[in-house]
């Protein structure tokens, strides 16, 4: 199965978005904006990602500016940095590609073209 999570609006998700189409790959959307990650989907797309959890933030993102949170994450545990990141949709950085077992964070042409070819 191929999930492509990200927000409507997002102009990276929709690039990503026709990159999938455009190779003819069959996937299904999510948008976690309105239908937002819960703690336990955060923590399993964390562990299948293999990359730091602050690569989940959406750092040039507003509300992440407003909540100043690069002033307070280096001091919140994994747990309560996934616990706010669920909290609101807007917080986390899209799009998010999961293939089967893989996920990647962001937009990437040549990975998403090594995750769809394994698919």
């Amino acid at each position: 199965m191929i999930l492509l999570m990200g927000y409507q609006r997002c102009s990276t998700c929709q690039k990503a978005k026709r990159f999938l189409e455009m190779n003819n790959v069959q996937f299904k959307t999510r948008d976690i904006v309105a239908e937002k990650l819960t703690e336990e989907e955060l923590r399993k797309l964390y562990e299948m990602s293999n990359v730091s959890l602050q690569s989940f933030w959406n750092t040039s993102g507003g509300v992440y500016r407003q909540m100043r949170i690069k002033d307070t994450i280096h001091s919140m545990s994994e747990e309560d940095q996934i616990k706010l990141l669920a909290s609101n949709g807007m917080l986390v950085k899209r799009p998010i590609l999961m293939v089967n077992d893989q996920v990647t964070v962001g937009f990437k042409e040549a990975t998403y073209l090594d995750m769809i070819r394994q698919a």
